[in-house]
C-alpha cells in the first residue's frame, strides 16, 4: 500500500505566504495608482489649447512664498507668473 502524504500545509507556511501576497497586492495597486497619476499628467500636459499655457506654468511652479527661507527670493518672478496666468500677453 502506498503511504498518504498530508496535503495540507504547514500553518507557518502558509501565514507566511499569506503576509508576502497581501504586500505584493499592495505593492501593486501602489504602482497601479502611480502609472493611472503619471497617464493623467501626461495627458494633460500635451493638451494644445491655446491661451492655457502660463496655466500650465502655474501648475508647475511653487506659489506659497513661506516653502521655501532657504532659497534666493523670487516674489517679482512669482508675481510676474500670476499677472500672466490672470490676464495673458495678446498676440
Amino acid at each position: 500500500m502506498v503511504e498518504s502524504v498530508p496535503i495540507a500545509a504547514p500553518p507557518m507556511q502558509i501565514s507566511t505566504w499569506r503576509a508576502l501576497k497581501g504586500t505584493q497586492n499592495t505593492e501593486a495597486m501602489l504602482s497601479q495608482a502611480l502609472d493611472a497619476s503619471e497617464e493623467a499628467f501626461v495627458k494633460e500636459s500635451k493638451e494644445d489649447t491655446p491661451g492655457t499655457e502660463w496655466e500650465k506654468v502655474a501648475q508647475l511652479c511653487d506659489f506659497n512664498p513661506k516653502s521655501s527661507k532657504q532659497c534666493k527670493d523670487v516674489s517679482r518672478l512669482r508675481s510676474v507668473l500670476m499677472s500672466l496666468k490672470q490676464t495673458p500677453l495678446s498676440r
